[in-house]
């Protein structure tokens, strides 16, 4: 693997060139064809690469030592508690900030000697909706294409093709102050969209949202996913990140702590349990005391809501074995569940506390 080849390859991509063009030159420039078929393949896999990256804002460390990899085309969530780095991280993803120490590639290129040329690669949500309330839609997706130095041409069709994808075509020659909180969220992600970025980077991109317009931006993101947009988002929101992300990175004071596949990590760092819901003329120690013989069980009560719940593990006779235990004793319920573990269980058991949202 030849890092430099890499980087000439994907700068090449970048400024428009195509493979048989760049494959003509460097064979002109006496790489061997080995080299070459080598380097393309390497370039084509990685989307972003982080290694070991530190970041501090005075006596405060916001990354120490990050490494993550990050191939193409699938969607990637970044979690952590608020101060965690998750946007320290994705502002030095998006050269809006250089790290005090380690590599960083996106999209094949290295940072910051890129940077402009991965400017024109990817595209940003922030966590505040950057778009001009004066101007409109239509006019707030021609600034963006102008700055990307766009031709006009191009600009407008990008623009008319946004505006009917994000729904906002009947808003899109009204002054965007006249827009909902969520037609502004829609806008603001069709601007990140004007260039066709390889990579997309979202930051929080629901947070402050109703449940509507969050399942609108939800089917959005998708979409994207499925057209081979790579796509990380950081989030606060569990189920935002159960639903969308194809693998998860969990990080806690600048480090990363966990990272898998939402399956994966609910199996790894959670686990099943039983809720037993007494009714109120039960005996809530009469009832612990049936299902302790059942075996070595951790059983915790809620004396206030009338609950006891006990982890199941593997365990799918347990189920059936408590609800004996407890009918044999003439014990009455109300309700018995089996609760499967949520990520924001796997949040808990990895960070000390539940995930917020602000």
């Amino acid at each position: 693997m030849n890092p430099e080849l890499e980087n000439y390859i994907n700068q090449a991509r970048a400024g428009g060139l195509a493979n048989t063009a760049i494959t003509h030159a460097l064979k002109e420039a006496g790489w061997s064809e080995s080299d070459i078929s080598s380097a393309y393949e390497a370039s084509s896999q990685v989307a972003i690469h982080a290694n070991n990256v530190h970041k501090a804002f005075g006596k405060v460390r916001a990354l120490s030592g990050i490494t993550l990899r990050i191939p193409y085309g699938k969607v990637f969530a970044l979690l952590g508690p608020n101060g965690a780095g998750k946007t320290t991280l994705v502002r030095i993803l998006t050269t809006l900030l250089k790290p005090d120490w380690g590599e960083i590639k996106v999209a094949g290129l290295q940072l910051p000697r890129y940077e402009k040329q991965v400017r024109s690669l990817i595209g940003l949500t922030g966590q505040y909706v950057a778009v001009d309330e004066t101007l409109t839609g239509r006019e707030n997706l021609r600034l963006v294409g102008r700055l990307y130095h766009l031709p006009k041409t191009i600009v407008e069709m990008r623009a008319n093709e946004l505006l009917h994808d994000f729904g906002l075509q009947e808003a899109a020659d009204r002054p965007v102050k006249t827009y909902s909180g969520g037609m502004r969220r829609r806008l603001d992600l069709a601007a990140s969209l004007i260039n066709r970025p390889q990579i997309l980077f979202l930051d929080e991109p629901t947070n402050g949202l109703d449940p509507q317009s969050r399942n609108v931006l939800w089917r959005v993101i998708e979409n994207l996913a499925r057209e081979g947009v790579t796509i990380l988002l950081t989030t606060q929101y569990m189920e935002e990140a159960d639903h969308l992300a194809d693998y998860i990175f969990v990080i806690d004071h600048g480090r990363l702590i966990a990272e898998g596949t939402p399956r994966n990590l609910k199996k790894q760092f959670g686990s099943s349990f039983l809720e037993i819901h007494l009714a109120k003329d039960a005996s809530m120690n009469k009832a612990i005391e049936a299902l302790r013989q059942l075996g070595e069980l951790q059983i915790q009560k809620n004396e206030e809501l009338d609950v006891i719940t006990l982890p199941v593990g593997e365990s799918s006779s347990l189920f059936l074995e408590a609800i004996r235990a407890l009918d044999k004793e003439n014990i009455p319920l109300i309700d018995v569940m089996l609760r499967h573990p949520t990520l924001n269980d796997v949040f808990l058991n990895l960070t000390g506390h539940e995930a917020t949202s602000n």
